[in-house]
């Protein structure tokens, strides 16, 4: 069946004068917005929201073509209005749910006075999120009863929330936490009563601070907005329910010298981390100078002339995948051809193409880690003794030697250059020479010297992670103190050892009792709340 249709829309999804849909866009993770709100986003012609209070993922739902309008610029209604009534599909983004402390009823009631079709997508709301992410649940089996205060506008009767086992959520309430604390305790809930204040929640910025009515003001000094508080017992539950907040990077920006293709996995290993990870290329990729060399080894994979062929890098697969591509064909040309791989990645690269590698190192993920595993040309069992390697143009001879030595004929063959990238912009190098990362990962020794070289050389107290002895190496001739090294040389690994590397971190901070604090907040001048 079909999703129903708004009267107002046409059989191509189009409206006939237009539709405007006011959507919630959530508390600030841009994951929690809903299947509906994308599929929304993703029709939109027009989108009104304020820029500098929506996350670019949001954005990213939307297609291309999509103008996007800022709210602040003037009345977003009559914005959204103008738009619908040239027959465009507009949305409307509200920060959480566009019921609850946002502009549903101003805008919406301005929307049917002006006779403009609309919709309503609701949101998860702050009311909602913040606490879930900040491990305080709104009820429990004691306290089954929730109220909600919208506070930004002040001047609220706290008379009518002075029932003791009520929990609270207050919104706005960033500019009125002396106005919560003094009229919830004039109104007669105990000074004792626990209460809890979130900023920035459901973010990688959150933090929350669990204190009383009494102490809330002077504990919660120099907090950010938005905020909200929780008043009641239930913020008892956060000691045991705390999930977000305690994941081992929380916060933690990490600079991944590689390109966003590069780094996807990674990143996003690093985000369940509850790290941010940036993506900073060191290095470019270019095609060879002179294509030929290219041309012939592909020629040579469809007529048969290799017994194997080896990848040592995601790059490799790409070059080779689009050569094919300018020929026509797929991974079909490597039927009856060995195919190696040099390590997980590259692996699964291939896996990707539809080719399923026939060797791949469990050690080493280097070229010294294939070439260990590699077998002996044997003239019984090979009918052919040729190996196409088709690399960088830098590639290093190690892998050539071992399997000359074992019997093979290689044909190593530049499908791809590698150049230094550019600079990253000014706020990134100053961001690295300045302490702004918590962490930087190296996954190969060119990273290293790479970085330095386009960016400058990393804080001393940016936590330096390598994937292994090599890259240690390199790091420390540089001057950088390693910290961490993965088990194992995958870049799986390494993000996992700098998860447990930040887990011990903040184990040792709780248990000397310290604040909890980034390693880019020990710097010399970094923002303390104070």
């Amino acid at each position: 069946m079909s999703p129903s249709k708004s009267p107002a829309e046409q059989k191509d999804g189009r409206t006939a004068d237009g539709l405007v849909s006011l959507v919630g866009m959530g508390p600030g993770d841009p994951g929690l917005l809903t299947l509906r709100a994308a599929a929304v986003l993703g029709r939109a012609d027009v989108v009104v929201v304020n820029r500098g209070a929506v996350h670019p993922e949001v954005l990213a739902h939307c297609r291309p073509d999509a103008e996007i309008l800022d709210s602040t610029d003037a009345d977003p209604a009559k914005l959204a209005a103008k738009a619908a009534k040239t027959g465009k599909r507009v949305v409307r983004l509200f920060q959480g749910d566009p019921g609850l402390a946002c502009g549903l009823a101003a805008e919406g009631g301005a929307l049917a006075k002006a006779g403009v079709p609309f919709e309503v997508v609701p949101g998860v709301s702050a009311a909602t999120g913040v606490p879930g992410y900040a491990g305080i649940p709104l009820t429990d089996t004691k306290h089954r009863e929730v109220r909600i205060i919208d506070a930004a506008d002040g001047g609220v009767d706290w008379e009518a929330f002075a029932a003791p086992h009520v929990t609270l959520v207050i919104l706005g309430a960033e500019g009125a936490v002396s106005e919560v604390a003094k009229g919830l305790i004039a109104a007669g809930r105990p000074d004792t009563t626990p209460a809890a204040m979130t900023s920035l929640g459901t973010t990688t910025e959150q933090e929350t601070v669990v204190s009383t009515l009494q102490r809330l003001v002077p504990d919660t000094k120099g907090m950010e907005a938005p905020s909200l508080i929780i008043v009641g017992d239930v913020v008892g539950w956060r000691d045991k329910l705390s999930w977000f907040e305690t994941k081992p990077l929380f916060g933690w920006r990490v600079l991944v010298p590689r390109t966003k293709e590069q780094a996807a996995s990674l990143s996003d290993q690093l985000r369940s981390y509850g790290a941010v990870p940036d993506e900073v290329p060191t290095i470019s990729v270019e095609p060879p100078r002179t294509p030929q060399q290219m041309d012939r080894a592909v020629k040579g994979l469809v007529t048969g002339r290799y017994e194997w062929v080896v990848f040592t890098s995601t790059n490799a697969v790409k070059a080779i995948r689009e050569k094919f591509v300018d020929y026509g064909l797929d991974a079909r040309a490597f039927a009856g051809l060995k195919v190696a791989a040099v390590g997980e990645q590259t692996a699964a690269a291939l896996v990707e193409f539809g080719i399923q590698p026939d060797l791949v190192p469990s050690g080493q993920q280097s070229s010294e880690g294939l070439a260990e595993v590699w077998p002996p040309y044997d003239e019984d069992l090979d009918p052919i003794n040729r190996v196409l390697l088709p690399r960088a143009d830098i590639a290093t001879d190690t892998l050539i030697a071992k399997l000359t030595d074992l019997g093979w004929e290689c044909e190593d063959v530049t499908a791809y250059r590698t150049v230094r990238a550019a600079p990253p912009p000014a706020p990134i190098r100053e961001a690295i020479k300045g302490g702004g990362f918590d962490a930087v990962l190296f996954t190969s020794s060119s990273t290293v010297k790479n970085l330095i070289g386009i960016a400058g050389k990393p804080h001393n107290v940016t936590v330096i992670a390598v994937i292994g002895p090599q890259t240690a190496k390199t790091a420390e001739e540089y001057g950088l103190r390693v910290d961490v090294m993965a088990e194992k040389p995958s870049v799986s690994a390494l993000a996992e050892a700098l998860a447990e590397y930040g887990s011990k971190r903040r184990a040792a901070q709780v248990e000397a009792g310290d604040p909890l604090r980034k390693p880019s907040q020990m710097r010399r001048g970094a923002r303390r709340r104070k």
